[in-house]
Parts: C-alpha cells; structure tokens; sequence
C-alpha cells in the first residue's frame, strides 16, 4: 500500500510545479530575501504571488550561475551601495564611449546602416533590371563581338561604380550630422 502513495506522487512533467518562496529558497541554498531580488531580475518565475514556477526558476538560476562563473563572479553576492554606483558608473562610461564612436563616425546604428545599404541595392538592382533596355538598342544588327562585350562591360562597370562610389558620411545618424550654421554658431 506504501508503494502505491510514492508511485502516485511520481510526474513526469514538472512545467506545472509551483513551489513558494521558502522551498524554493531552500532548494537553490539562499535566502528568501535574495529569492524575492532574483525574482525581480527576471531570474525565477512568478506563477502568482508568493509562488514560483519550480522548472524555468532553476533552469534560469543555473544558467545564471554558469554565466557569472564564467565573468568570474559570486551570482548570490549582495552588492553594496557603493558597488551598484560603481556598476552605474561604468554602463554610463559605455554609453558615452559609445554615443562618441557614433559622432566621430567610428560606430554606426545598424538602423542607418539598414537604411543607407536597401538604398544602395535598390538603387543598383533598378540599375541592373534597366541595363537591357538600356544597351538592347544599341546592340541591335550589330555583329561585332568585340564591340557587343565592350559596349555591356563599360555599362556593367559604370553600374557597379555606383556601389564602389559609397560616401561614408551616407551612414551618420541625422542627430550627428554638423551642419555650417551649427559650426557658426561655435565660433
């Protein structure tokens, strides 16, 4: 009769379990205040309140282990105040290393890039879709292969000059772009 209460307690799909705060804080070996700050990073997942999805918790907490493990740091270490500065000191760093990449030309918003690169295909497939109307006239009763191959390669090449002819300044986000009455407006 034993064996039937344990066999009746066995599942083979755990995506439904939800635990609380407290087995799970004691599964993982925190405590349930780091659990309700886990929680809040997005790590463990909240089934309703005070209750937590038991699979995508422990998986998402692994994974979080294995990624600190890997940047050499303590996943459960509570930083202190001092240390949160820090971390928003440094990302605030980044992000002005990166806005002035973005103004000196060195870094480009893939949006712009999105945008500079379907111009230029376009452009060049519209140039190609054009080129046999384009040299069909010339080429009629001409029997000269020479003549024919040179005629396609000049106009070939005059096409692909306009992928090669790129002005990098093409990619400058507007907000970046100094206009002349800007430049005047400094001196």
């Amino acid at each position: 009769m034993e064996k039937n209460t344990i066999d009746s307690m066995k599942t083979k799909d755990i995506s439904a379990v939800t635990v609380s705060a407290s087995v799970l804080s004691e599964i993982m070996g925190v405590g349930d205040r780091r659990v309700r700050m886990l929680a809040d990073e997005g790590i463990l997942v909240r089934a309703a309140k005070g209750r937590y999805n038991l699979k995508e918790s422990i998986k998402n907490y692994i994974l979080t282990i294995k990624i600190a493990a890997d940047n050499g740091e303590d996943p459960d270490k509570e930083l202190t105040l001092e240390e949160i500065k820090a971390q928003h000191e440094k990302v605030k760093m980044h992000m002005s290393q990166l806005k002035l990449s973005l103004m000196q030309g060195e870094l480009h918003k893939s949006s712009d890039v999105e945008l500079v690169m379907k111009d230029m295909l376009s452009s060049f497939r519209a140039r190609m879709l054009n080129l046999p109307s384009k040299v069909a006239p010339l080429l009629v009763m001409r029997d000269n292969a020479d003549w024919i191959r040179e005629s396609l390669t000049k106009e070939v090449i005059e096409v692909l000059n306009e992928l090669k002819d790129y002005d990098p300044n093409d990619f400058y986000s507007e907000e970046y772009i100094d206009t002349e009455e800007d430049e005047a407006s400094y001196e």
